[in-house]
C-alpha cells in the first residue's frame, strides 16, 4: 500500500492525504508540485526518477476496510538527506533526460 507522506521533502509544505499538488516517485519520495516543477525539474533528488501525481486515498470505505480511516496517512515527516546545492546539481544533470530513459 502506498505510503502517504505528510510533507514535501524539499520545502516541508504540508501535503495532507487529499492534496492534489502532491507528487511521488516510484520509491514514494514525496514533493509538492511547485518544487517538482520549479526546483527539481521533474528529477527525484533521491533516486533520479520522475514524478507522478500522488493518488488520493478515499475517505469513504466504498469497499469494506478500504479507506483513509482503515489505512491512515503517515504522520512521520520526511526530509531529503541531500543539501540544496547538491539537489540542484543532481537535477540539472538529469533534467534533459526523459524520466523513461533515466
Amino acid at each position: 500500500m502506498l505510503e502517504l507522506r505528510p510533507n514535501c521533502e524539499y520545502c516541508d509544505k504540508d501535503l495532507p492525504p487529499q492534496a492534489t499538488d502532491a507528487r511521488i516517485c516510484t520509491y514514494e519520495c514525496t514533493f509538492c508540485a511547485d518544487c517538482v516543477d520549479t526546483v527539481l525539474s521533474n528529477v527525484c533528488p533521491n533516486c533520479g526518477g520522475g514524478f507522478a501525481p500522488r493518488p488520493i486515498r478515499p475517505t469513504t470505505a466504498r469497499r469494506p476496510g478500504l479507506s483513509l480511516a482503515h489505512q491512515p496517512a503517515s504522520e512521520v515527516r520526511v526530509h531529503t538527506k541531500y543539501a540544496k546545492a547538491d539537489i540542484l546539481e543532481f537535477a540539472a544533470a538529469a533534467a534533459s533526460i526523459p524520466p523513461e530513459q533515466r
